[in-house]
């Protein structure tokens, strides 16, 4: 997890708890999109609280407030764990374990402190979170 997404965790723990932080991701080097999602859904209202609740960020960056839609984004092992049995996409920062690919499409089948495993259809493969560049779930 980035220096960012512990400062902006801490921010809403205080100013909305039940907002679970996804994923925040720097794109073009001046904005900030941050993924989040919330027990009763994520709504245009919530999203505009969040923002308001981010106002320090907001002076460093161009903020972006989304719901994680179907794709949702899988960052802490809790997130693999929740969607076990489910299938998702997960690329990782340098090819896999002597291979030339750097991305896996498969079943999440296992979720561990340390890492996640993913039946994709050439084997199944245990993959780090430290190796992971971006992971999410694919849409059914």
């Amino acid at each position: 997890m980035s220096a960012t997404q512990a400062e902006i965790e801490v921010r809403l723990a205080e100013a909305e708890p039940d907002v679970e932080v996804l994923l925040v991701e720097v794109v073009g080097g001046g904005t900030l999109r941050l993924f989040i999602d919330h027990p009763e859904g994520v709504s245009l209202g919530l999203c505009e609280r969040v923002s308001h609740a981010l106002a320090p960020v907001r002076a460093e960056y161009a903020l972006e407030v989304s719901s994680p839609g179907l794709e949702r984004p899988l960052t802490k092992p809790d997130h693999f764990r929740r969607y076990l049995g489910r299938r998702a996409r997960v690329r990782t920062r340098e090819p896999l374990h002597g291979s030339d690919r750097r991305s896996v499409t498969g079943e999440l089948v296992g979720a561990s402190e340390d890492e996640v495993t993913v039946a994709a259809s050439d084997g199944v493969v245990a993959i780090p979170y430290a190796d992971i560049q971006r992971s999410n779930l694919l849409g059914e």
